[in-house]
């Protein structure tokens, strides 16, 4: 059994302030230390724990007398590739619809292997090249000129220096000229400041996750050049309503606790009611393969199921009898299927009269949803 390093060590010891959200490597610093004692295997340069204990981070397991728990659902063989492309000189390129975990794998990937998540740049149609090379204290440029003390680091930057692993989001919709400034950081490791006729040579260790909504596709398509530097792997949906569910019962559990929402009994009735819903709205057939159903433009996302499900709480909660309830659900699940007033609404309540009127158990639901309708 190795030593607990003394990050681990404060890590696991350091009281954490009551933000919002904390960070992975924050929320889950007590899986992070306990895996990193119990490690034994080899262990890339400038990582935390080996590959096998981040995937285990992922996936969930036990780490001597800690259980970790499951940050991802879905097939083990895509975080195998994750994990092992962030190994190479690779970058990492996770592509899927919305609410497949994009964000959520780059993020606790950062945080297993790096310690350190917040290395982020939030692709925009605004983002510019300073976003992802450096910008300058323009105080301290035009005051002394051209200096180190005047340069900013962007987080890719920041990365390189460190060898730690750097996330940008959404890169389809950042402008293709500006992703290409990509290129030379993934390919020669290094970033040019040609201001200070020097350049910042990455250390071992450094990588980049980058993420991009499918949906977006024919947005700002990367070039051939910026393809190759990147492994992707694609997250698909949950395959099974079960998986999906249980996604959805952990996130909804896990946020409210951090919202300090009063206790609310499971009600895994309604939630899964919430999920069926999703996923045939979204496949455009019933569950049972029996009946085709018109689909609304929004995308329904897991993402999505999970806020249904935390509103709902909530409403149980400050304006219930503190039991979740078909009311507390539908108050919410008809906003976020309806997104434009008059297709959607149309298909929605068709959904209701097809799929949801006759179905067994569900009474109680369609008139809460006819209500809000």
């Amino acid at each position: 059994m190795t030593k607990k390093t003394p990050k681990a060590q404060a890590l696991a010891e350091a009281p954490q302030p009551e933000v919002l959200r904390q960070h992975a490597e924050q929320q889950y610093a007590h899986e992070l230390a306990a895996l990193a004692e119990a490690d034994t295997f080899p262990r890339p340069p400038k990582w935390n724990l080996s590959p096998r204990a981040v995937l285990t981070y992922l996936l969930g397991g036990t780490a001597g007398d800690t259980e970790i728990t499951p940050k991802y659902v879905g097939e083990r063989r895509l975080m195998e590739i994750a994990v092992a492309t962030l190994a190479t000189d690779r970058a990492l390129l996770l592509i899927g619809v919305p609410g497949t975990a994009k964000s959520w794998v780059s993020e606790h990937l950062a945080a297993a292997i790096s310690g350190d998540s917040t290395l982020l740049v939030q692709g925009t149609a605004g983002t510019d090249e300073q976003a992802i090379r450096y910008g300058w204290n323009y105080a301290r440029l035009l005051a002394e000129g051209p200096s180190e003390a005047a340069l900013v680091e962007s987080p890719v930057m920041h990365a390189m220096r460190g060898g730690k692993i750097a996330r940008l989001e959404e890169l389809t919709r950042v402008q293709s000229d500006v992703q290409d400034t990509l290129i030379t950081v993934l390919s020669e490791k290094t970033l040019p400041v040609p201001e200070l006729n020097t350049e910042v040579q990455a250390v071992r260790g450094f990588n980049l996750i980058a993420t991009a909504n499918n949906r977006d596709k024919g947005v700002n398509e990367l070039s051939s050049a910026l393809k190759r530097r990147f492994n992707t792997v694609v997250l698909p949906v949950p395959d099974s309503l079960e998986d999906e569910l249980s996604i959805v019962t952990r996130r909804v559990d896990a946020l409210g606790r951090s919202l300090g929402l009063p206790e609310v009994p499971p009600a895994l009735d309604e939630l899964r009611r919430v999920v069926m819903v999703f996923r045939e709205l979204r496949s455009g057939v019933t569950e049972d393969g029996k009946t085709k159903l018109k689909t609304p433009s929004g995308s329904l996302s897991v993402a999505e199921a999970i806020s249904v499900a935390v509103n709902g709480l909530t409403l149980a909660a400050h304006f219930g009898d503190g039991e979740l309830t078909s009311r507390d659900i539908a108050a919410s699940l008809v906003g976020a299927v309806v997104k434009d007033p008059v297709q959607d609404q149309q298909v929605w309540n068709e959904y209701l009269e097809t799929a949801i009127k006759k179905r067994e158990g569900w009474k109680e639901f369609y008139l809460a949803c006819r209500e809000v309708s």
